[in-house]
């Protein structure tokens, strides 16, 4: 019987975080798109929690966009997309 906590590895990407962990794969660097194919910000919460999961890490600061983040696609993401 599984415990009750589980590990990194035990939880699964959502529709959401796979589709742009997936644009990751083919980008130099793993890097993410800010934006989704019909021109919209990818939305925040799916950034932030595969930043959580490990899946994501911010690459580097726009300067003229400080808000926004610019990530890349992690080995522990390549894995996650790999399992699920």
């Amino acid at each position: 019987m599984r415990g009750m906590q589980s590990t990194i590895a035990d939880h699964k990407p959502s529709d959401a975080q796979r589709s742009w962990l997936k644009k990751g794969l083919s980008q130099p660097g793993g890097k993410l798109p800010l934006f989704d194919e019909w021109g919209q910000r990818v939305h925040e919460n799916v950034v932030r929690a595969c930043i959580s999961h490990g899946w994501a890490e911010p690459w580097f600061t726009n300067p003229l966009k400080p808000d926004w983040l610019v990530c890349k696609l992690t080995d522990e993401g390549r894995q996650a997309l790999d399992r699920h």
